[in-house]
This record gives C-alpha cells, sequence and structure tokens, in this order.
C-alpha cells in the first residue's frame, strides 16, 4: 500500500476513505516488523496524521482503525516520535478545546491522560488497551522521564487502579485481597490483555530508585495485588503462565520488607502453610520454578532466573518463606546412594543447574541452594556435592569453608538416623556413596608409579608453559591465586605463626 496515497486523502478530511485506505494498510501489514528505511519519513507523517485524526470528532469505527495503524507503527520505534510530544499525546487524547501546555508539565499532562483512558471504565478494550501499551512503549524508551512519572504524575497508583478494576479486586482489609473463589470463570480474554500491559509498564517504572520510604503503602498495595494475581487463572494455561510471569517480574523489583504481604493473610484449610503464615503463593511461585526448569527450550537466563532470584530473597529475609520452601526443596536426606543431580526432585534439578553453561543461571540456582541452607558451606556440600558447588564457593571465597555473611537463627538441621549412618562412606566430591573402586596402583612396582608421576608432572608443566591452565592454589582467607602466590603466601602466614 502506498503511504502517499493514504496521506494525501487523509489531508482531504474524508473519513470513509481514510478509514478504507488504512483497513487495507492494517491487512497488508499486519504481521509486518520490519519496516523498509527509505519509508521512514512518510511513516513519521503518516503518525502526525492519525494522530490529527485522533484529535478530531471521527467516528468509532474510524478511531479503531487509527489505533490499529498506530498500533503496527510502534514497532519501528524511530517513527513514534509524534507520539511522545505533548501536541500527540493531546491530540490523540482528543483535547481539541484546550491549548497544549509547555515543559515537563505538558509532558505530564499527556501521560496522565493515557492513564485515564486506560482507567476509565466507559471507555472501549481497544482504546484502554492502546493507551497502556502506549505508556509501556514510552516508559521503555523514555526512561528519564520516569522518575516524574512516579513522583508528579503518580502513575503507580493509577495504575494500580487499572489493575484492581482489571482483576476485579475485593478488599478484605489491609493489604489484603478476598481470596478468588476457585470454581470462579478464568479472567476474561481482554481483561487479561489489559493485565499485562499495565503490569509491563509498572515494571519498567519500578525498575530503579525504588524504596519503602518512597511510598511505603503503595508498594505495599502492589504486592497485595500481585498475590491476588498469583492465585488467578487465565483463559489458557500459557496465558496464566505469562501473567504469573509478569508478576514474578514486578515483584523483584520491589523492596524485600514488602514480600511478607505475600504469607500475611489468613490461613485457609488444606491450603500450604508453615508457623500460621500462609503459604499459598509461595507453593504457586515454587510451581513456577519448577515449570520452567522443566521446559528445556525455555531461555533460562530470562525465564527461570527473576523468579530464582525473587524466592532467593524472600528466603534470605524473610524465616518462614525461606523454612518453608527449603522443607519442599531440601527435605531431610535419607537416600544418599544416588549423586544429588540424578533424578526428578527439584533438588536434584537445582544441583544440574548448579553446572549449566549459562553463567547466570549457574549463579541463581547456587545462591537459591546456599539460602535455604543459610549459607553454610558444610550444609551446602551435604545437598549438592563439592563438585556442584565448586564454583558458588569460589567465587564466594570460601573454599575452606565457613558462612556467608547474611546471620540466619540459631534452628539447627537434624540429620535422618539414615544419613547418620551412610556419612563416613560418602564421596564428598559427589555428594553419594560410590562403590569401591579397584586401585590402579595396586599391581605397579616403585618404579612404574614413579614414571607415571613423572609423566604427569611432565603433562601439567606443558600445558602450563603454553599457558593452556594456569595451577591454582587456595590462600588462607579461602580464594585461589596462582600456585606460585598461593603457596609464598600460606609459607609467610605459616612463619608469621610460627614467630608468634
Amino acid at each position: 500500500m502506498d503511504l502517499k496515497c493514504i496521506l494525501s486523502q487523509m489531508e482531504m478530511d474524508n473519513e470513509e476513505e481514510t478509514s478504507r485506505l488504512l483497513q487495507q494498510y492494517n491487512r497488508e501489514n499486519n504481521r509486518t516488523f520490519t519496516f523498509e528505511q527509505k519509508e521512514e519519513e512518510n511513516r513519521v507523517r503518516l503518525c502526525q496524521s492519525l494522530l490529527r485524526v485522533l484529535g478530531t470528532a471521527v467516528g468509532r469505527a474510524c478511531q479503531r482503525t487509527c489505533l490499529e495503524t498506530l498500533r503496527i507503527l510502534s514497532r519501528d520505534r524511530r517513527v513514534l516520535g509524534p507520539v511522545g510530544t505533548r501536541e500527540g499525546c493531546c491530540c490523540w487524547r482528543g483535547w481539541r478545546a484546550c491549548p497544549p501546555p509547555t515543559g515537563r508539565r505538558g509532558r505530564t499532562c499527556g501521560w496522565r491522560g493515557a492513564l485515564r483512558q486506560a482507567e476509565g471504565r466507559p471507555r472501549p478494550h481497544e482504546v484502554r488497551l492502546f493507551s497502556l501499551r502506549l505508556l509501556f512503549l514510552l516508559s521503555a524508551l523514555r526512561t528519564d522521564v520516569r522518575a516524574s512519572l512516579r513522583d508528579e504524575l503518580r502513575a503507580l497508583g493509577l495504575l494500580t487502579q487499572v489493575l484492581e478494576r482489571t482483576l476485579d479486586v475485593r478488599w478484605a482489609g489491609p493489604y489484603e485481597a478476598a481470596a478468588p473463589d476457585p470454581q470462579a470463570p478464568p479472567i476474561p480474554a481482554e481483561a487479561s490483555e489489559r493485565a499485562m500491559e499495565a503490569l509491563k509498564a509498572l515494571f519498567n517504572l519500578t525498575l530503579s530508585d525504588t524504596t519503602v520510604e518512597d511510598g511505603a503503602h503503595q508498594l505495599r498495595l502492589i504486592s497485595a495485588i500481585m498475590r491476588h494475581l498469583l492465585l488467578l487463572r487465565a483463559q489458557t494455561e500459557e496465558k496464566t503462565e505469562e501473567a504469573h510471569s509478569h508478576a514474578v517480574n514486578l515483584l523483584s523489583n520491589l523492596p524485600v520488607s514488602c514480600l511478607d504481604v505475600l504469607i500475611d493473610t489468613p490461613v485457609r484449610g488444606g491450603l500450604p502453610e508453615y508457623g500460621g503464615r500462609n503459604m499459598e503463593v509461595v507453593q504457586v511461585l515454587l510451581d513456577f520454578m519448577e515449570k520452567r526448569i522443566d521446559k528445556q527450550a525455555t531461555n533460562y537466563k530470562e525465564g527461570l532466573t527473576p523468579v530464582l532470584t525473587l524466592l532467593t530473597e524472600g528466603s534470605r529475609h524473610h524465616r518462614d518463606i525461606r523454612r518453608y520452601i527449603k522443607a519442599q526443596v531440601l527435605p531431610p536426606l535419607k537416600d544418599v546412594t544416588n549423586r544429588p543431580e540424578v533424578g526428578t526432585t527439584v533438588r536434584n534439578k537445582l544441583v544440574r543447574l548448579m553446572t549449566h553453561v549459562d553463567m547466570g543461571v549457574k549463579q541463581s540456582a547456587a545462591e537459591f541452594l546456599f539460602v535455604l541452607c543459610k549459607e553454610s558451606v558444610d550444609n551446602l556440600l551435604k545437598y549438592t556435592g563439592y563438585g556442584n558447588a565448586a564454583g558458588l564457593l569460589v567465587a564466594r571465597g570460601l573454599l575452606a569453608g565457613g558462612r556467608g555473611d547474611t546471620e540466619y537463627s540459631e534452628d539447627e538441621d537434624s540429620d535422618t538416623e539414615e544419613y547418620k549412618e551412610a556419612k563416613p562412606f560418602i564421596n564428598p566430591i559427589t555428594g553419594h556413596i560410590e562403590e569401591p573402586m579397584p586401585n590402579p596402583m595396586e599391581e605397579m612396582t616403585e618404579e612404574q608409579k614413579e614414571y607415571e608421576a613423572q609423566k604427569l608432572v611432565n603433562m601439567f608443566d606443558k600445558l602450563s608453559r603454553h599457558q593452556f591452565i594456569t595451577p591454582m592454589g587456595m590462600k588462607p582467607d579461602g580464594t585461589l591465586a596462582p600456585l606460585q602466590e598461593a603457596v609464598s603466601q600460606c609459607t609467610v602466614e605459616s612463619c608469621s605463626s610460627d614467630s608468634d
């Protein structure tokens, strides 16, 4: 479709013909995500013309068509300039009667208009959805205005109201949404769409500089709504998982002190609880985590890391959350005949991730298990084996043992009788009982042993000289260093202690 033809027709203010041409353009480009650069100027002009049309008294059908065209054009961020101007925001909102304000006030006015479009009940679904999508795009691309949105526009509060209405939240107490009826129908498809866009915009606005002191009530209110969302169902399992993913991402941005809202609700019969705290949502998060682990084709870094981080921080700062999760993930050991990474339990799956090729995934899984073990090296090795935990211990400088920096309660882990009996026979490297292996040097003479030892030394020397490997040693503080440096430092430490 020739854009010049559309632009010419739009200048003639023929609503019927404009709508027809735009519908044709929308059909042709519905699945277009990459645009030719030579048409960029015409697309910018089309964006300006669309905003002008939306600012006039056009029919609803033409309005929907214009919004659909803008949605397609939004895939090319380089043509969105007219949308972000104060004139653009006023035009598409229909503020013909008032002159566009200037400066920061004008930008804030336009954003407030978008939010009110999204919040208002009488507005058509397409208008509210477009408003939220526009808000998400602008908050993603214009990082410089996020602070003013939070401070001047109170965008967090307005978006929270959008979510309350969209998800039909009914409050039963402070930061406590009424429990959804298990037999209730799933979230309607249109409401689900609007909720997803609101969640994405909230995620952008809470990416940085979000502390409880900035608005404790508002942030805890968002946490309560996320708890409600995690207990709801969407039209399909995929949509439910998408909603839960957005909720996890948003909760990860909030201060950890707000996470107590997730468990500070009355315990209902038959639901998970620990110490009188409601663990229903924590169990939902654990199920979500395991589902993401089981999806082998999933991008673990984007799909799994956020929920691992959220559960890690929740466990680090909330004792009851940690204890409940540990009971589910790291129950007392009984059978230690298999390697920790072999099996189908959540523990087995997480231990396998400790040696994942992606560094971020590996560190997230290891940190999660480490926190569940109260950052005790001995406890971690009991559940994972030294080989799987070596990467974390090197990064933390804990090869010599000890604990992390976080302080935990003094409650002790109780070992099962089966584990106590098997413990002397467990290989600490692999973390399980191994069958006795024959000694390969048993039949060798002393000369053969010396020959093999010298051969091994020569091989390591050759690899070291060609810098294929660097022999490492452990310093007294538990960190690794090149072998020569580690040996010299240990010698100095030894001499100092002898002189004392």
